[in-house]
């Protein structure tokens, strides 16, 4: 399934993190998936939101420099070879994948993974006869 991901850049210092966390709150929007990467002095936290238009709205208004994206998410099962059995779809029909990031889902005995690979519309019909949406 195609999602919106948002993807904030934040300054790597102490409380920029609750920042974002507040400012998201403060709104009423749901935080569902969080991935944070970072450098020495900057990280790129991305997350799955229930309201991704509004969320990248609010950011912007609380001064962060804020994108969002098309990701894809995909059930897993929640087995060992699981995650190698969705990335060998991807492989075999040449899907290259950029990054993931994954979470427990509601579901029992699924996790979710997000991805991010280069034409996610593009992947999304060549994944359409799987059984992993």
């Amino acid at each position: 399934m195609l999602v919106k991901q948002i993807s904030v850049f934040i300054e790597n210092k102490a409380g920029r993190l609750a920042d974002v966390a507040t400012c998201l709150a403060n709104e009423g929007i749901d935080t569902r998936a969080l991935s944070l990467a970072d450098t020495t002095n900057f990280g790129v936290l991305r997350l799955i939101v229930d309201q991704p238009e509004k969320a990248l709205e609010v950011l912007k208004a609380c001064n962060f420099a804020v994108s969002i994206t098309d990701v894809i998410s995909v059930l897993v099962p929640d087995v060992p070879g699981g995650l190698a059995e969705v990335l060998k779809i991807f492989n075999e029909r040449n899907l290259d994948i950029e990054y993931m990031y994954a979470f427990i889902g509601k579901e029992s005995g699924k996790a979710i993974v997000i991805l991010r690979v280069d034409k996610p519309e593009e992947a999304i019909e060549k994944l359409k006869d799987t059984n992993i949406f």
